[in-house]
């Protein structure tokens, strides 16, 4: 695992997205009713509808899990060049994704398995491969603070 020490802002934020597009077959979004009002949300949630794959009511979801009854929207989405430039816009750094001004947790998955999990209110992230090559990938990205875990 690759824990990301700080969150990536601007430019190491793109290529962080760009690499994760270019892994990932689908990424996620989460919106919670008991964060209060998500009408700030509609706007990007309405502009990603033409990449959305599914949209779960659910208590889990990469990273997270509820507890309580609680249950959450997660949206799923291709990852598609449109969507990429529409993550790419909308934020300037991964733990921008956090209500109430956007959807919380942009997380990507490949092949159904967690690879770059968000858990932006715990200013939290991490990658799952064992893949050198793209261990190579990632720390090619200059200004992204990783650590690994060995």
């Amino acid at each position: 695992m690759i824990f990301i020490e700080k969150d990536p802002q601007g430019k190491v934020y793109e290529q962080l997205i760009d690499l994760a597009f270019d892994i990932c077959d689908e990424f996620h979004l989460v919106v919670r009713k008991d964060l209060g009002s998500t009408r700030k949300l509609q706007p990007v949630l309405k502009e990603l509808e033409g990449s959305l794959k599914v949209m779960k009511k659910t208590n889990e979801w990469t990273g997270t899990i509820l507890v309580g009854g609680q249950k959450a929207k997660v949206y799923y989405y291709h990852t598609d060049d449109y969507a990429r430039e529409v993550v790419k816009k909308t934020a300037n750094s991964l733990h921008s994704w956090l209500q109430p001004d956007l959807p919380e947790d942009l997380s990507f998955l490949k092949k159904g398995k967690p690879w770059l999990v968000n858990i932006a209110h715990e200013e939290e992230s991490y990658i799952v491969t064992e893949s050198e090559y793209l261990i190579g990938k990632i720390k090619e990205i200059e200004g992204l603070e990783i650590s690994m875990e060995s």
